[in-house]
């Protein structure tokens, strides 16, 4: 009995560590099976296959450590988002997904470029930019969504956006 606890505890502990940014693990960015995807030419198909993975997703609940329909969190959506339809491997956690790629300006984003907030002490939060002022991302509250960066909330807390 003592066993089964134990590795209940392990089960549930390693649960909260696969979270938005949590694990460590080392930066890559691998091309999948698909051709690479020219974001400086291309970016009607980014948008389409973003908007293609928001119909898939829309609505799915949140969940930390989440990486399913079931629930997902952030920077598992923003994983499987580049596999499944950029065909692109990122990191999965949010704090090791902000060191893949170049920083960009905010008034210099473009269909698929991350965008990070910083939404608590020790807690932040990615999304994937789409266009006029739009981002795809599975929020706490709402699950799998669009957003706004003008809304009140999204502009206190961004940080920073990356362009892979």
């Amino acid at each position: 009995m003592k066993r089964i606890i134990s590795r209940l505890i392990i089960f549930i502990g390693i649960s909260f560590l696969v979270s938005c940014g949590s694990l460590q693990e080392k930066p890559s960015v691998k091309q999948g099976s698909r051709p690479p995807v020219n974001k400086s030419t291309d970016s009607g198909h980014i948008k389409k296959a973003l908007y293609s993975q928001f119909n898939e997703w829309q609505g799915v609940r949140y969940q930390r450590g989440g990486l399913s329909q079931r629930g997902i969190d952030c920077s598992g959506f923003v994983h499987l988002t580049f596999k499944s339809k950029l065909g692109m491997h990122l990191p999965r956690t949010t704090r090791m997904q902000m060191m893949v790629g170049k920083e960009i300006r905010k008034n210099d984003l473009k269909a698929g470029d991350l965008i990070f907030f910083k939404t608590g002490p020790s807690s932040n939060h990615v999304g994937i930019y789409l266009e006029k002022n739009k981002f795809l991302h599975a929020s706490e509250k709402k699950g799998v969504t669009i957003s706004r960066l003008d809304h009140v909330y999204w502009q206190s807390n961004y940080w920073k956006s990356i362009r892979i």
